[in-house]
């Protein structure tokens, strides 16, 4: 009885997520005396999951599978589960699998725990810890379903390199017209150089840059930290920026280890979706911005001073270090 986990994929390589979730597969099958099984739809090679402690991969090569559609990937998972007998499903927290999550535990009777952040704080029975109330608080949660579905919250586990054999297998799924009832037109993408999803850094800024000419200060900052950009509702609605790169409750959720926020004030709903970033730190001149509430650490300055000498110190320091 194997852990199963689903390692999501772009263009033919597995996403960050993909390796963390395989990462904390490895230690749940630790934990219960079993090893991991990954399923992977039009994925990568199979020696980067062993590297991170999957033992045997489900390869699933399917032109019908190169855009994401929720229904079709969770009937794969779903027929990956029953072939392998697997009683712990493990997935990620980003967009596609929160797609698929719901349809997985309905099609597998099973119980769903979302924003996981920790290994399994006992297997019998198994009880994981999770954020809640838009990560305020955690609560405990015991799973008494035969079939556990557990979402992993982005960059709560880390990677953590296991290496292992692995081997990998065709696998062929039972697809019907009914699995494409939704069909995709197109697809709008971000060209961020890191996406806000896998980003271990986030540099947002907010209408405190006062114009979409001045965003060249957030991006310069971003790449020098290799981080994604990111920017607040108002922002996203005036079109300075693309509505991809919206973050917040209403926006794309974030869980970076870092989180820089400039000129944004902070309402609820964007310290929200940006709460369980791991360390927040804010630059903004007003010193009753709300933002400095949430903030680990916080600039009271002008950013269109602030910044650059920002960029200038860390150059200086990467400089020094490389």
């Amino acid at each position: 009885m194997s852990v199963l986990v689903y390692t999501e994929s772009e263009n033919g390589v597995f996403k960050k997520g993909a390796l963390e979730v395989a990462s904390y597969a490895k230690g749940v099958a630790d934990m219960l005396g079993t090893s991991v099984t990954a399923i992977s739809i039009n994925g990568g090679a199979s020696d980067e999951l062993g590297l991170y402690g999957v033992e045997k991969v489900l390869e699933v090569k399917e032109d019908k599978l190169t855009a994401f559609n929720a229904k079709a990937y969770a009937s794969v998972i779903q027929q990956a589960v029953q072939q392998e007998g697997a009683k712990v499903v493990i997935i990620s927290s980003s967009a596609d699998s929160k797609f698929i999550a719901p349809l997985l535990s309905v099609y597998l009777t099973a119980g769903y725990v979302s924003n996981v952040v920790a290994l399994p704080e006992s297997t019998s029975p198994i009880k994981v810890k999770r954020t809640a109330f838009t990560n305020k608080a955690f609560n405990s949660t015991e799973i008494s379903s035969d079939v556990k579905l557990i979402g992993l919250s982005n960059n709560a586990y880390g990677l953590k390199e296991n290496s292992v054999t692995v081997s990998s297998e065709g696998f062929t799924p039972t697809l019907s017209d009914e699995d494409f009832g939704v069909q995709i037109e197109s697809v709008d993408k971000a060209t961020d150089k890191v996406s806000i999803a896998d980003a271990e850094i986030v540099v947002s800024g907010g209408r405190g840059l006062k114009g979409p000419e001045n965003w060249g200060l957030i991006e310069e900052l971003a790449d020098v930290l290799g981080a994604a950009t990111a920017c607040s509702k108002p922002v996203s609605d005036m079109g300075w920026r693309p509505h991809a790169e919206h973050v917040g409750q209403t926006g794309k959720p974030v869980a970076s280890n870092l989180y820089i926020a400039i000129g944004v004030s902070g309402a609820i709903q964007h310290l929200a979706g940006i709460n369980a970033s791991k360390v927040k730190v804010v630059i903004n001149n007003d010193p009753e911005a709300p933002f400095f509430k949430a903030a680990d650490y916080g600039i009271v300055g002008d950013a269109f001073e602030v910044v650059p000498k920002l960029i200038e110190k860390l150059k200086e320091f990467k400089s020094n270090n490389a």
